[in-house]
């Protein structure tokens, strides 16, 4: 092999020179560069692992949305006429034989906060009913056409895989708004994935400081008169008599026994140290922000954006719940109108949020103080058809 150096080639028979350098008394500078950091991935099974089942914030943040989503009532409309009893309210009343109409629904939730898609299928029984079901995200793959657009779903559980078709009667996909893909939407939790690993780790290295005795960690110093140092077999040994006898919560306290020439120095934390709590009040915050939670609704310290707790409850409802129940509602009405017929539109019952029985009080008292319009004029402002049409 022809190696191309970059200098001349020395004679076989020269030497090199061997140069040594010698450690002055000044000492040495060792540089490095510290370590990227480490993220989790964002895949449905790490954003579920890590946010939903293992952090506080996140699991509880889901939770709220999804279950006050699942606990509004649904109203269904055909033209212009309210429906007190139809086969599409039945259907969502009790979507399959194992779920109930609000478990269901607040599976579809969680699958959208999570993964920022939901996958329903329907199903014929051999009875001539239909069942809705919910495809878990993870299993399921979009199939596209020669041209780029989605037409069907694999499912795939195990060996078995399945094609279900993207259309009405059949599979339904319901994502939020992605930038940067065509196909897959985006999930909230996922844009919180960095205040999410800071919070887990903080909890993690707590959780350490607990087993080192709950308080910062010192220096043995070794300074005896006659001066040298400790053998390699002094050294281990009182290492190992550290860790045996005085680590963990149940040795909190113990006081330490020190002889020949050592003293122990403990270490307190620095500011900066000091304000590794508001980081991690500050991780739980954008979380929960993420999520659209208002951090007042969780408990967490230091953000006080509302005057009160319950004006943050209005606003959770008004810019996160409801926006998330409309949206779902206007794409499962496009995608059961041509099953059912008739012009077939699903909506949310306001009147029945219990988080906003006093706005509602407030618009009734606004519109019965209003003499310049009619009776019909006032039904129709608080969302009543006029009388004798409904």
């Amino acid at each position: 092999m022809a190696w191309n150096w970059p200098w001349a080639r020395r004679p076989a028979d020269a030497r090199m020179s061997v140069e040594t350098k010698q450690l002055r008394a000044g000492g040495f500078v060792a540089l490095h560069r510290e370590a990227e950091a480490r993220w989790s991935r964002r895949d449905y099974a790490a954003l579920a692992r890590e946010g939903f089942m293992n952090n506080p914030v996140a699991h509880r943040s889901v939770r709220l949305v999804a279950e006050a989503a699942a606990a509004i009532p649904w109203l269904l409309y055909e033209g212009g006429a309210e429906h007190d009893t139809h086969a599409v309210l039945t259907l969502l009343e009790r979507p399959n034989q194992r779920q109930a109409g609000g478990s269901f629904m607040e599976m579809l939730y969680g699958h959208l906060l999570i993964s920022g898609n939901a996958y329903v299928q329907m199903l014929e029984t051999g009875t001539g009913t239909r069942e809705l079901h919910l495809l878990r995200p993870d299993r399921v793959s979009v199939v596209a056409d020669e041209v780029g657009w989605p037409v069907a779903l694999d499912y795939r559980e195990g060996k078995a895989r399945e094609r279900v078709a993207l259309q009405a009667g059949a599979g339904l996909q319901v994502g939020l708004f992605h930038p940067l893909d065509d196909h897959y939407g985006f999930a909230p939790l996922g844009a919180a994935l960095m205040a999410l690993d800071t919070h887990n780790q903080a909890a993690r290295w707590n959780k350490a400081l607990l087993d080192n005795s709950a308080r910062p960690s010192g220096a043995l110093v070794y300074a005896p008169k006659e001066g040298g140092n400790l053998s390699d077999d002094q050294f281990d040994r009182l290492k190992a008599e550290l860790e045996q006898g005085y680590a963990g919560a149940a040795r909190a306290g113990r006081p330490l026994l020190l002889e020949g020439g050592l003293d122990w120095k403990a270490m307190s934390l620095s500011p900066k140290d000091m304000d590794f709590m508001e980081a991690k009040n500050g991780a739980a915050r954008d979380v929960a922000l993420a999520l659209g939670v208002p951090p007042m609704l969780l408990g967490i310290p230091g953000d006080n954006t509302y005057a009160n707790y319950q004006e943050a409850h209005r606003a959770f409802y008004r810019l996160t719940v409801l926006p998330l129940v409309g949206r779902v509602a206007k794409e499962l009405s496009a995608w059961l109108q041509p099953v059912f017929g008739g012009n077939l539109r699903l909506w949310y019952d306001a009147d029945g949020i219990e988080g906003l029985v006093a706005e509602r009080d407030a618009l009734w008292k606004r519109v019965g103080a209003a003499d310049f319009l009619s009776e019909d004029e006032k039904r129709q402002a608080v969302g009543y058809a006029p009388r004798g049409e409904g």
